[in-house]
């Protein structure tokens, strides 16, 4: 049996390996160790618990090659050649011998991996062809290679946005208008609602008589009044109750419901798929700060750049980061030396900043509010062309200016409440998402508030004098919301971020050198685009084809930032990594997804339905169309649906939601205590090798000041014969140990 000297002690019971014991690995692990009840009882335990370790070392050593062998084996057999990581000539040699193995097969295993290798080269194949349809594949790597990752994910968002309207607009149009389209080609009879001679059921129409002028086409184009009211555009046309054809009947308003319903789960599931990846990026980097300054040093360099200002730039911004990282570091530092006085006057200033915020806040919200009430009553009095126009757009121009000021105003103020860089901007990012996102509501709120307010009582459940059709009335305040949110954004880039790059090129003032090139700054764009998602999220129950005119919006708005992007802007100073703010960004898409599907949510289960147009003229709320198809079904449907929609189904799914969380957190509390010991491992054995190599650096000098004491004459460095010199300060091999060395390797 062979003696390992590093890990077993002799009869006597004194340790044979004096270095060895002073490691710092072994010294914390007896400091953690609990104290024996004598020394010799300690010594045993060490002995035998050393004696143990080596053998679970060996036993260990031996599994883990066997595992690494087979690990080895079994992915090359599996992965393509030109896969490994290998040479050339490894990567020969592991087809030659593939080849003389599947000479030893016999035919069917033969036939089985000819047919494997098909399989997986028209999968990639299939896939290579699907990159190479994706949108915008060679403008997003242009945009990479020229501005870096960081940019590069605000133009996926974007495309991902596009893929998503793109889907929500196919689901409402083979489900909600195709039907409808093909029903009178194709043998179907539309059953459509009896119109009686209530008050309710009177929907005049909006369409323009006599002469019409081109300047009324124009508004009617951008109010969606008009010619516009009633087509496929909204909500009001799709009186229709069910539609017959040869085989089956169609049940319109079911299927209405079920799309809203189905756009809204599909988006949150296409969104938290995406943001997993970004979360898990985004918790590892935010786990240790020193690990964070490694990647920025080491691993942060953005390799897909290829211009010469983007590389500047990316050296700037990671410049900045090793800085922000070190301001943080040294505000931690401030607040940890904090008074009780300087606290106090911290926490007074920010308390007065966000009252002072939250009047903001609600003057703005106020101003919406009163400014959608003037919209609706002067609505129905035409003066001009002008001023109807203005009118008609006065909540979203309200907004516009809402959402244009109050940024600049947090970041004014964020500046006195003494936080970090990084929260700083966090924060401030919040405060604005809040501001755009809540103005939708306080729009749609003010909104209901004027059609279910009447003077007569509310016969209808609505005001059915001034809001015959409500549904279409609020599908146009989120069409013209839409309309000028891009009118907005292709006016800002025209004339004002083109004549900003003109005056500071051409213009040699101080001022226009202090003003400087717009900056393409990445969260404000995000924002931008994330209020008209929301928008569209809300609009689509009452305007169908909205995803449609989203996705041609957010279409252009491609092209227009990519040639402001590459002509009238530069990138901002303060970076913005891939893998962080593409969790930012879907982040801030649930938010909106969230705030979305309450008024939709809250305009399906409470709201009454309008008796004068729509799918759901004969419910009270559009809810109702889902029990009474249950109730149309066959018992057996019937009484299972009804068993998953009860309480106790309800309250045992909820239970099992429950346990499955509990062992999931208690699963991922076990991995992360896992993380923190192979962390304090990883760390222990730095300094262990720092102590050998501390130790080995020390008998090397012993051993060459030894070797000099111990020459009779030095001789000449020049011989080439003779015992080898020695040099403390670059030697890190020892080439003969001393014979009374206590180091035994």
């Amino acid at each position: 049996m062979e003696i390992d000297s590093v890990f077993y002690t002799d009869r006597s019971g004194v340790p044979s390996n004096l270095l060895l014991d002073q490691l710092p690995s072994y010294q914390s692990l007896l400091y953690r160790r609990k104290p024996a009840a004598s020394g010799s009882t300690k010594r045993r335990s060490i002995s035998r618990s050393r004696a143990g370790s080596s053998n679970s070392v060996k036993s260990g050593q031996t599994t883990l090659a066997r595992q690494y062998e087979e690990k080895q084996r079994s992915p090359t057999l599996q992965r393509a050649i030109r896969e490994l990581p290998k040479t050339m000539a490894e990567k020969r040699r592991d087809k030659a011998e593939r080849l003389e193995q599947d000479r030893d097969l016999s035919g069917w295993s033969q036939w089985r991996q000819s047919t494997r290798r098909s399989l997986r080269r028209m999968k990639e194949d299939s896939l290579e062809l699907l990159r190479n349809l994706e949108l915008w594949r060679g403008d997003i790597h242009v945009i990479e290679g020229m501005f870096g990752t960081g940019i590069l994910s605000y133009f996926s968002f974007l495309r991902f946005l596009v893929l998503l309207n793109f889907v929500m607009f196919l689901l409402m149009f083979c489900f909600v208008i195709l039907p409808i389209v093909v029903a009178p080609h194709a043998s179907g009879n539309a059953t459509f609602h009896p119109a009686d001679e209530s008050v309710c059921s009177r929907y005049p129409s909006t369409t323009r008589r006599g002469l019409v002028l081109f300047q009324q086409h124009i508004t009617d184009l951008l109010s969606g009044e008009g010619f516009l009211e009633q087509t496929y555009l909204f909500y009001g046309y799709y009186k229709v109750q069910a539609i017959h054809f040869s085989l089956i009947t169609y049940n319109l308003p079911l299927a209405y419901l079920l799309v809203t319903i189905a756009y809204l789960f599909l988006s949150l599931i296409w969104i938290v798929k995406r943001s997993t990846t970004g979360f898990k990026r985004n918790l590892v980097q935010d786990e240790d700060r020193f690990q964070s300054f490694c990647n920025k040093i080491f691993a942060g360099w953005d390799f897909c750049i290829v211009n010469e200002n983007a590389a500047r730039l990316k050296r700037s911004s990671l410049q900045y980061e090793l800085k922000t990282d070190l301001e943080e570091e040294r505000i931690k530092q401030k607040i940890a030396h904090r008074t009780r006085r300087e606290k106090c006057r911290i926490y007074a200033i920010r308390l007065l900043l966000n009252v002072f915020v939250i009047a903001v806040l609600a003057a703005c919200f106020y101003a919406i509010y009163m400014a959608t009430n003037f919209s609706q009553k002067v609505q129905t009095t035409k003066v001009n062309f002008a001023l109807d126009l203005i009118y008609e757009y006065l909540p979203s121009i309200v907004i516009t200016v809402a959402n244009f000021i109050t940024p600049l105003m947090f970041s004014l103020i964020i500046q006195y409440e003494d936080y970090s860089p990084a929260f700083e901007i966090r924060f401030t990012l919040m405060r604005c998402v809040f501001m755009r996102l809540t103005s939708i509501c306080v729009l749609l709120v003010s909104l209901w508030g004027q059609i279910t307010s009447c003077n007569d009582g509310c016969v209808c459940g609505y005001d059915h004098v001034l809001y015959p059709c409500w549904e279409s009335r609020v599908g146009q305040e989120m069409y013209k919301l839409m309309i000028f949110d891009f009118l907005i954004i292709g006016a800002v880039t025209v004339f004002v971020e083109f004549p900003r790059k003109l005056i500071v090129n051409y213009c040699n003032c101080g001022l226009a050198k202090w003003w400087g090139q717009q900056e393409f700054a990445i969260p404000n764009n995000v924002l931008e685009i994330v209020y008209g998602q929301t928008i569209c999220w809300i609009g689509t129950f009452y305007c169908p084809l909205l995803p449609a005119i989203c996705t041609i919006k957010y279409f252009i708005i491609f092209y227009i930032k990519k040639v402001s992007l590459v002509n009238n802007c530069r990138p901002a100073t303060r970076p913005f990594r891939a893998s962080s703010s593409n969790f930012f960004f879907l982040a801030v898409l649930l938010i909106g997804l969230t705030l979305a599907c309450i008024p939709v949510a809250v305009s399906i289960a409470q709201i009454h339905c309008s008796q004068a147009c729509g799918p759901f003229v004969n419910y009270n709320t559009t809810w109702e169309v889902l029990p009474r198809t249950v109730d149309t079904l066959p018992a057996g449907a019937r009484s299972f649906l009804l068993a998953i929609s009860s309480e106790a189904c309800a309250v045992s799914f909820f239970v099992i939601t429950c346990l499955a969380m509990f062992y999931v957190i208690a699963l991922a509390g076990a991995h992360k205590r896992v993380i923190n010991q192979l962390r304090e491992q990883l760390a222990m054995e730095g300094r262990d090798k720092r102590f050998l190599i501390q130790k080995l650096c020390q008998a090397q000098s012993s051993c060459a000041v030894r070797s000099r004491i111990s020459a009779p004459q030095p001789r000449s460095r020049s011989s080439g014969s003779g015992t080898p010199s020695y040099r403390s300060n670059s030697g890190v091999f020892l080439v003969q140990p001393p014979p009374d060395s206590a180091t035994q390797v």
